[in-house]
């Protein structure tokens, strides 16, 4: 029989990734690493908190666009629910508004896909030591882009007309009056130097705004 090499003490991971292709192939991979297990594996966003709490992770990975809520809330939710827990987004979308926003909400390190695994690994020992890890491209060009020109209700409002909610609609679901999300889309629409809503919407998702 082989023996198992792993340390008495191997880094917990929960893995989040809504493909479950990628998902399984990264667990197999990390799981090669002598001093990685991955304790949990999730395809949505909404059961990252609960999951944690009970595999307790030393470090979540996280992918950011996650059907359910988004890998970004789930870190914000997880730095309140499991603060011993270090977060790692990884994500197809090198955004420099994503990284903005993942630093805000607690995460320790954000790397694209495209890197080698050994790259990741060593990435998730440096979280647990404690440091940050950014992906070098994204850092430059978050650097030049500056923050979110967008409030926060103009992203709520935004979000609320993705699937091409009406302004009646996105009103009864913020709770606002038909005028006042008139007014926040008009806001949006001028600040993401589009020319109606739905661009406003894709400009915002290509920025990393929303």
């Amino acid at each position: 029989m082989p023996q198992d090499h792993r340390p008495a003490r191997s880094v917990r991971v929960l893995l989040a990734e809504d493909q479950g292709m990628m998902r399984g192939a990264l667990a197999l991979l990390l799981g090669m690493e002598p001093d990685i297990e991955v304790v949990a594996q999730v395809g949505a966003g909404d059961e990252i908190v609960r999951t944690a709490l009970t595999a307790r992770p030393d470090v979540a990975l996280l992918d950011i666009e996650l059907p359910g809520r988004s890998g970004l809330e789930a870190a914000a939710e997880l730095r309140d629910e499991c603060p011993d827990c270090r977060v790692l987004i990884l994500t197809t979308f090198g955004r420099p508004g994503y990284l903005r926003r993942a630093m805000e909400a607690g995460a320790a390190g954000f790397l694209v896909k495209d890197g080698p695994v050994e790259e990741l690994a060593e990435a998730i020992r440096a979280v647990l030591r404690g440091e940050t890890v950014i992906d070098p491209a994204l850092a430059a060009a978050a650097l030049g882009a500056g923050p979110s020109p967008l409030t926060a209700r103009e992203v709520d409002v935004l979000r609320a007309s993705v699937d091409g909610a009406t302004v009646a609609d996105v009103a009864e679901k913020l709770r606002l009056s038909e005028s006042t999300v008139r007014n926040y889309l008009s806001a949006a629409i001028g600040k993401t130097g589009t020319r109606n809503r739905m661009e406003a919407v894709r400009e915002a998702r290509h920025q990393g705004w929303l």
